[in-house]
């Protein structure tokens, strides 16, 4: 089970993982970041950097180990690593990568309640997820394809997960989508008259763990 950190935020991580690479000030670690595409792999929010170095600073994370001054322009604290800093880096990322942790996907919430549209449209809203998802994988396998032989995999890693992960969604978005233009996805009749107002000689239910019926109803 993940425990919880002191700086939950996983641009914390990346911080860390900037300022392992040598010490830096706040502009340099917001350089190094864009350049490495931290904001994609961990969704930074660059409003939040100042807040967050300053709470590692706070743990004993990273130090300061000096300051700058470039001409006219303010100085420039310059931070560090420090070896609780490192520790707690490689935990964390130990634990990321062999502990799987449920994740809040907004597609999943939308097909927890797809039954409040109608199939019909629900095929129309699939089949524009699919192109948006189609054009993501082109663009991701051409960003891919610009690193080879130039980058080592080692630093690709995470977009080839991306480009597995996206090409999965896509093909499960598929067979979903051609159910319903098909008619083979169970109780299609049953759905399609429940949106025409008609009441369905059955009520589909799911029994959870405890023996609570979940029952569709009909929407407003």
């Amino acid at each position: 089970m993940p425990r919880k950190r002191k700086v939950s935020n996983l641009m914390g991580l990346a911080v860390l993982s900037t300022l392992a690479a040598g010490p830096a000030h706040r502009y340099e670690i917001a350089a190094r970041m864009r350049s490495w595409g931290k904001e994609h792999d961990m969704g930074v929010k660059w409003g939040s950097l100042y807040t967050v170095v300053d709470n590692l600073a706070k743990h004993g994370y990273v130090e300061v180990a000096g300051s700058e001054r470039d001409g006219a322009r303010p100085e420039r604290t310059i931070y560090r690593i420090t070896e609780s800093g490192q520790a707690e880096m490689n935990d964390w990322t130990r634990e990321l990568l062999s502990s799987p942790e449920p994740e809040q996907r907004r597609f999943m919430a939308g097909l927890s309640i797809l039954m409040v549209l109608p199939p019909d449209e629900v095929a129309d809203l699939l089949a524009q997820r699919i192109t948006r998802l189609d054009n993501t994988i082109e663009r991701t396998r051409a960003e891919l394809a610009t690193f080879e032989g130039t980058l080592s995999h080692l630093f690709l890693v995470e977009q080839d997960y991306e480009l597995a992960m996206l090409e999965a969604e896509a093909a499960w978005a598929r067979t979903l989508h051609t159910s319903l233009l098909d008619g083979t996805f169970p109780d299609l009749q049953a759905w399609r008259d429940w949106h025409q107002g008609i009441v369905p000689p059955e009520q589909i239910t799911a029994s959870t763990e405890g023996g609570t019926d979940r029952s569709q109803q009909r929407p407003d």
